[in-house]
């Protein structure tokens, strides 16, 4: 009986997890953390940025087996110097570079399959039920996390993955995080995470630890080129820090 679950409950703790890095979160999460061998989808608001803050405390123990992370469509060039400060390193990188939505789906079951590495993240901007279905079924059979990052764009459409987030920027170097879907009741408030990207820790000042600061001044609307959504912000002020920090 302990496979059985009331719909208004959180599931059973027997699916293997990985603790996400951010207790709040893992308090939120069915089996305490990131659960292996089921899709996780993860829209996102903001492309590039957010998906690392949020998956990305939880690589350093995955890899630290020696296995790799396999980064499947990533829409830039993966910034090693802050994929470094994660725990990854060059060794632990796997980064296969597709565009088309049939060449991700290839790539992404393929790795899936395998179940050689320490988790799969595959950015799929385009994707049917069906294909998402094909995917639960294989991950499955997965002893890591697989996790498919999607645009915010997606959120109403049908899913099969088991667990859903949608995560977006707030100013002051924190995440709004809403579980949209997991096995159980709603969540019905969304979680705030304290999320500084890697690396930046070190080369944060106070005041730049808190941009809501920055933004009402003269000074800083002028660097950052009158952002025209304040949601922008963050992510404008960690790409002009990280490029930086990457030259110190």
């Amino acid at each position: 009986m302990d496979a059985v679950w009331r719909g208004n409950q959180l599931g059973g703790c027997r699916v293997a997890f990985v603790p996400t890095g951010f207790a709040a979160l893992d308090a939120a999460l069915t089996d305490g953390g990131w659960p292996c061998g089921c899709l996780i989808e993860v829209l996102q608001s903001q492309p590039s940025l957010i998906e690392w803050r949020l998956i990305g405390p939880s690589l350093r123990a995955l890899v630290s087996g020696g296995r790799s992370v396999v980064v499947i469509g990533h829409p830039k060039r993966p910034h090693l110097v802050g994929l470094r400060h994660l725990g990854i390193g060059e060794d632990n990188l796997l980064w296969v570079k597709v565009d088309a939505p049939s060449h991700r789906l290839w790539a992404t079951e393929q790795a899936i399959r395998s179940n050689a590495a320490a988790a799969v993240l595959a950015w799929m901007p385009q994707a049917r039920p069906e294909q998402l279905r094909r995917l639960q079924v294989l991950a499955q059979g997965c002893e890591g996390p697989v996790f498919i990052i999607r645009p915010i764009q997606a959120r109403h459409d049908p899913s099969p993955a088991p667990l859903r987030l949608l995560a977006s920027p707030l100013l002051d170097w924190k995440l709004k995080v809403e579980v949209l879907k997991r096995r159980g009741a709603a969540l019905e408030s969304p979680l705030v995470l304290d999320s500084v990207p890697g690396g930046l820790e070190h080369v944060l000042t106070a005041r730049t630890r808190l941009p809501s600061v920055l933004i009402t001044s003269k000074e800083a609307r002028r660097a950052l080129g009158r952002p025209a959504h304040p949601a922008s912000i963050p992510a404008r002020i960690a790409d002009t820090l990280a490029s930086a920090a990457s030259h110190r």
